[in-house]
C-alpha cells in the first residue's frame, strides 16, 4: 500500500515493490499548491475510470495510471475495504501528468486533513 506523508509544502507519496511495477515510479512528490481539492473516500475502487493501463483485480485491488485516452488523467493505487485519498490537481502545477491522485490509506481522512491544513496556510 502507497505511503503518504506531508511534509510543509510537499506531498510525498511511496509506492511498494508490486505497485511499481504497474506506476512505473518509486516516490511521486507534489506541491501542495498543485491540490485543487482533497477529499476521504470510502470506496476508492470506484472513482478510477477510463482506459488504463495497470493491474486490476475485480471488486479488489486497482493499481496504475487510468484515463488514458480521454477524460481525467488518473494515477490509482486502490484497495478493497481501506478509506481513500481523492487529491484533484492542477495538472500544470502537478507536473503535467495527472489531473486526479486516488489511494487507498487507512488513516486518509488524516491524510486529508493534514493536505487541507497545508493548503490553507498556502491560502
Amino acid at each position: 500500500m502507497a505511503s503518504i506523508t506531508v511534509a510543509g509544502d510537499v506531498i510525498d507519496i511511496g509506492f511498494t515493490g508490486w505497485e511499481r511495477l504497474w506506476i512505473g515510479r518509486v516516490r511521486l512528490a507534489l506541491p501542495v499548491t498543485a491540490v485543487r481539492h482533497v477529499e476521504c473516500v470510502d470506496h476508492p475502487l470506484r472513482l478510477a475510470r477510463g482506459a488504463r493501463r495497470g493491474y486490476v483485480v475485480s471488486g479488489v485491488a486497482k493499481v496504475g495510471v487510468w484515463g488514458l485516452f480521454g477524460g481525467p488523467r488518473q494515477l490509482v493505487a486502490a484497495r478493497r475495504d481501506t478509506p481513500g485519498l481523492r487529491l484533484v490537481l492542477d495538472r500544470a502545477a502537478a507536473g503535467g501528468e495527472f489531473d486526479e491522485i486516488v489511494l487507498s490509506d487507512p488513516a486518509a481522512a488524516g491524510v486529508a486533513e493534514a493536505i487541507g491544513r497545508a493548503m490553507a496556510a498556502r491560502a
